[in-house]
């Protein structure tokens, strides 16, 4: 507002001095000078804070992080292990005519440990450490970024010669932020001037290479990287650091849960097998919020009970105060019940817990769990998920006269679900090429998909009414009910309309 007025005043001044016969051009001679070294003043100032930063982070010391402190990570682990080795057994790597590696990329979802394993591995090779992230080498003054790229390795270097070292270790979080596909930022060429020297650091062009430098870097987005980045001399191994299995997730749990006190009946072995999907940041964050619930509760250890509380809040979000209107509430209950009745029958043992407590957008909930961690899905599989979704949707069909804006949700997964089984050609119509086949054929092969699995759940539902309004009116007076508590009641007595081999499968 300020600003705006200034340049308002500037204006009318020139556009006065201009009707009264004066010359404006040395006013905006003037003008433009001082702007001009404004704007260099401001560069400058935003570099001193840079360098300060750096400055500050080279005298903190690099956390004695460990590759034992990580879990879940075997494969990463090792594949980055046998690299770091180039490192250390530098004599047996020349004998042999080993190249030496310049950069390693980490890829991965979030929170699965890449940050961790770059400080590891400055630990394993007992190198000078430096951390910087994409983000910092971006700015608006053109030739920030490249000189801030130069100052990095300079800073490495210097910082491994005063060590008394051989190697450093640059870890660049964010890659793809300072390093994605150039050309793309046609109005802005900042981008481009930063990755072009971060390729020349890394070819090594300068003649001085008494200090190796090995930069290790992170993104989520392997995708968005310029092609020049990823070719062999620059990142010459990509590690991918998954989501953890769950035996990874058990080894991340022991480790995260060594500094608290658990009570006897908690199993981190089932915690494990309910926790599909989680990375090491969310299990990190399970047992914090379990500490701190059990805190809120003036108790000495970490219950089971506490676990089951801190799950619900990583997947949904914190409980909300807001409760329901009673006619909403009974319905959210029989939608989840409807979800959970159809996954037991379809897969028994598949239901972990179903909540109606209302957290973050959620206002109801049914946990799954899978005995098994699949990584290809046969049409089956595909099929019945489909018709877990759908559980919810047609129970309030049947009780209520009508669905509801809470299955939106579900639809949207019934619809990835469907496409996806007429794309990996599990459809009755075989391989397809969306391209090339009919809209109306792809819609009516995707419309008899859900159709079958439609009929198949109003089915088992219209046959089980009467448990169904049982057990959701016990949700409903509960809030929630366990996997173990839902069984129990379905074990009253239930019918699958799917004949004698779904009688065998709800009676396991």
């Amino acid at each position: 507002m300020r600003k705006g007025a200034i340049i308002g005043c500037a204006a009318a001044i020139l556009l006065f001095l201009f009707r009264h016969g004066l010359d404006p051009m040395p006013f905006l001679l003037v003008g433009g000078a001082f702007s001009a070294l404004r704007f260099y003043m401001q560069g400058r100032g935003l570099e001193r804070n840079f360098e300060t930063i750096q400055a500050v982070q080279e005298k903190e010391a690099v956390p004695r992080v460990t590759f034992s402190d990580i879990g879940g990570q075997d494969g990463a682990k090792r594949e980055l292990l046998e690299a770091l080795d180039f490192l250390k057994e530098e004599a047996a790597t020349k004998s042999l005519g080993i190249r030496p590696l310049k950069g390693i990329l980490l890829t991965g979802p979030p929170g699965t440990g890449k940050t961790l394993m770059a400080k590891a591995a400055a630990f394993y090779t007992d190198a000078v450490f430096l951390a910087s992230s994409g983000a910092e080498f971006i700015e608006m003054y053109a030739g920030v970024g490249a000189q801030r790229v130069r100052q990095l390795f300079s800073r490495a270097r210097k910082m491994a010669e005063k060590a008394g070292k051989k190697t450093a270790i640059i870890f660049l979080d964010e890659l793809e932020v300072m390093g994605g596909k150039r050309g793309k930022h046609t109005s802005h060429l900042e981008y481009d001037q930063t990755l072009n020297q971060l390729l020349v650091e890394m070819d090594g062009l300068k003649t001085d290479q008494t200090i190796r430098i090995l930069v290790i870097a992170a993104t989520n987005r392997a995708d968005l990287l310029d092609e020049a980045l990823l070719r062999p001399g620059r990142f010459d191994r990509q590690v991918r650091v998954d989501l953890p299995e769950k035996e990874g997730r058990l080894k991340i749990l022991e480790i995260h849960s060594k500094n608290k006190p658990l009570s006897p009946e908690v199993d981190l072995f089932r915690i494990a097998q309910e926790t599909i999907g989680f990375s090491g940041a969310h299990l990190e964050a399970l047992m914090n919020e379990a500490a701190i619930l059990a805190f809120r509760k003036g108790r000495q250890q970490i219950g089971a009970a506490e676990i089951e509380e801190a799950i619900d809040k990583v997947i949904l979000g914190e409980r909300l105060e807001r409760r329901p209107p009673r006619e909403e509430m009974d319905r959210v209950a029989v939608h989840e019940t409807g979800h959970a009745l159809i996954s037991e029958v379809l897969r028994p043992s598949s239901v972990a817990a179903l909540t109606v407590t209302s957290r973050g957008k959620a206002l109801g909930f049914m946990r799954p769990v899978d005995k098994e961690e699949r990584h290809l899905y046969p049409k089956k599989y595909l099929e019945d998920q489909i018709a877990i979704c759908l559980g919810g949707a047609v129970a309030e069909e049947v009780f209520f006269g009508e669905k509801s804006t809470g299955s939106s949700n579900d639809f949207e997964q019934v619809a990835r679900i469907g496409k996806e089984i007429i794309k990996s050609g599990l459809s009755e119509v075989g391989l397809v090429d969306p391209e090339f086949t009919p809209k109306e054929m792809l819609h009516e092969v995707f419309s008899g998909i859900i159709n079958r699995q439609e009929a198949k759940v109003r089915r088992i539902i219209e046959e089980n009414k009467d448990l169904i309004r049982k057990i959701a009116s016990t949700l409903f007076s509960q809030e929630k009910l366990s996997g173990e508590e839902f069984r129990r009641m379905m074990a009253q007595g239930v019918s699958t309309a799917e004949g004698t081999n779904g009688e065998e499968q709800a009676a396991s």
